[in-house]
């Protein structure tokens, strides 16, 4: 059997530790590994398309909400899961770089609305697209059956967690 590096550093510790059960550093170690690679690889492809992650996250977000008319400011924090500062920050490149508008809405002049430009629209349509093929060629060592239990095992991890989707919420883009 072929033996990754988690497999050394849980060996190491049932040496150094026999009292002690490392295995569930097998799976958190796997899965912090796991994330950093592919994090790595996301960020690559972003870049492609001038983007930071944090800015493909609102661009998604706001272009799988599917209205034309945007959402407020408070509505992109609470959907991508950061604060309002961090969104904040994100629009302010995002609007400079022509990729969304920023409105005050005229029904409530304490909230503001951002929006898709026609621009910012076509650079998310293109860049999820290669998002997506990015990721299948990230998870091209496990067939679908494989993708399908580990997504399941995964979700039941999250939800012991307490990591439970609402109607009005949404997760960062995956």
């Amino acid at each position: 059997m072929v033996r990754d590096a988690v497999d050394l550093i849980v060996e190491q510790w049932a040496h150094a530790r026999p009292d002690l059960d490392a295995s569930p550093m097998g799976v958190l170690g796997r899965l912090s590994r796991v994330t950093r690679i592919a994090e790595r690889e996301l960020k690559a492809l972003f870049s492609e398309f001038g983007l930071e992650r944090g800015e493909f996250d609102v661009l998604a977000t706001l272009r799988r909400a599917g209205s034309p008319d945007g959402m407020t400011a408070g509505m992109l924090a609470h959907h991508s899961m950061v604060t309002s500062g961090a969104v904040t920050n994100r629009l302010d490149r995002l609007v400079a770089k022509g990729y969304v508008t920023r409105d005050v809405d005229p029904a409530n002049r304490r909230t503001v609305v951002v929006a898709l430009t026609p621009a910012g629209r076509e650079l998310i349509d293109r860049a999820v697209a290669a998002h997506l093929e990015n990721e299948r060629r990230i998870l091209a060592g496990l067939d679908r059956h494989q993708q399908d239990d580990l997504a399941a095992t995964l979700r039941t991890l999250l939800l012991s967690l307490g990591d439970e989707a609402s109607d009005d919420s949404a997760a960062d883009d995956a």
